[in-house]
C-alpha cells in the first residue's frame, strides 16, 4: 500500500479512538478523583495499535469499521488498566510511562490500583451497549475480549514474567504469546467478530495477530537496548537492570532482527486469503518491523 494511503488510514482510524477515548469519564461526581487517574493513562497517546487491528478487520469483515469503535476502546481501557498495574511499585517499578510520570507517581499507589481496577468493568460496560452491534456479536467480542485479557491470557502471561523468571526461548516465547500476543490477537479476532466474519477472516485475523505479537516483542527487547530514551518514552535498559532475560540476551540483535523478519513474513502470509483487500495490515506488518517506539 502506498506509504500516503497507509498513514491517512491509520491517521483516521487513531484519531476515531482518541475522540471516542475523550468522551469517556467526563463526569463530576465526587470521586472524580478517580475519573482524573483513570483519563490521565487512557489519553497518554501511543500507537493505539490494538484498536486499529480492530477496526481494520472490521472493515475486512464487509462493515463500516466505525460500528467496532466501542470493542476496540474497551481493549484500549483493557489496555491501560494493564499498563498502570504493570508499573506499579510490585510489579515493574517503573516511574515513567511514554515519556510521563507513570499513574501511581502522579494520584499514589491506592488510586492508580482502582483506576486499573475501574477500567476492567467499564471496557465490558462498552461493548455490551455498543449501540451499532446485535447481542450476539456483543456477546462474542465481549467472550473474545475476556478470554484475551484473563487467566489463560494477558494475566497468565504477566504471572510468568514476574514471579517464574523465564530464562529459556520456549519459556520466553509462552510468556510473550500470553502477555502480548493474546491482546494483539483479541483485537485482530474482535474486530472480525463484530463484521460477522467467517470462519477463514477468524483464521487469518489469529495467526497474524500471533505472528505479529512476537515480533513487536522481540522488537520491543531489542529496542530496550539500542533505543532513543526520548523516542522509546522509558528509559532504555530498564530490562537489564530488572534482571529480566530478553530475547536479545538470548539471541542477540542479529538473531533477533531475523526472528522479527521471519515473524513478520509468517504474519502477512496469513494474509493470503484476503486477497488484495489486506494491504494495509501488510503494510502494518512492516512498519512494526522497523519502529523506533
Amino acid at each position: 500500500m502506498d506509504r500516503a494511503i497507509f498513514d491517512a488510514r491509520y491517521e483516521e482510524y487513531r484519531r476515531a479512538v482518541e475522540e471516542f477515548l475523550d468522551s469517556l469519564f467526563l463526569g463530576t461526581p465526587h470521586w472524580q478523583d478517580l475519573y482524573a487517574s483513570m483519563r490521565y493513562s487512557l489519553l497518554a497517546g501511543g500507537k493505539r495499535l490494538r484498536p486499529v487491528l480492530t477496526l481494520e478487520f472490521a472493515r475486512q469483515g464487509g462493515s463500516d469499521w466505525r460500528i467496532a469503535l466501542p470493542p476496540a476502546c474497551a481493549l484500549e481501557l483493557i489496555h491501560t488498566y494493564s499498563l498502570i498495574h504493570d508499573d506499579l511499585p510490585c510489579m515493574d517499578d517503573d516511574d515513567l510511562r511514554r515519556g510521563k510520570p507513570t499513574n501511581h507517581k502522579v494520584y499514589g499507589e491506592t488510586l492508580a490500583v482502582l483506576a486499573g481496577d475501574a477500567l476492567q468493568p467499564e471496557a465490558f460496560r462498552l461493548i455490551l451497549t455498543a449501540p451499532g452491534l446485535d447481542s450476539a456479536r456483543r456477546t462474542a467480542c465481549a467472550l473474545v475480549l475476556a478470554e484475551a485479557a484473563g487467566a489463560e491470557g494477558m494475566v497468565a502471561g504477566q504471572v510468568l514474567d514476574t514471579l517464574h523468571a523465564p530464562r529459556t526461548e520456549r519459556e520466553l516465547t509462552e510468556v510473550h504469546r500470553l502477555k502480548t500476543g493474546a491482546m494483539i490477537a483479541g483485537a485482530c479476532r474482535m474486530g472480525a467478530t463484530a463484521a460477522g466474519g467467517d470462519a477463514a477472516l477468524l483464521s487469518a485475523a489469529q495467526t497474524y495477530a500471533e505472528e505479529l505479537g512476537m515480533a513487536f516483542q522481540i522488537r520491543d527487547d531489542m529496542l530496550d537496548v539500542m533505543g532513543d530514551e526520548t523516542t522509546f518514552g522509558k528509559p532504555i535498559g530498564s530490562d537489564a537492570q530488572e534482571g529480566k532475560v530478553t530475547f536479545v540476551d538470548l539471541l542477540g540483535l542479529e538473531g533477533c532482527e531475523r526472528a522479527v523478519r521471519e515473524r513478520t513474513e509468517a504474519a502477512k502470509a496469513a494474509l493470503a486469503p484476503l486477497g488484495g483487500g489486506g494491504a494495509f495490515l501488510l503494510s502494518l506488518a512492516d512498519s512494526l518491523a522497523e519502529r523506533k517506539m
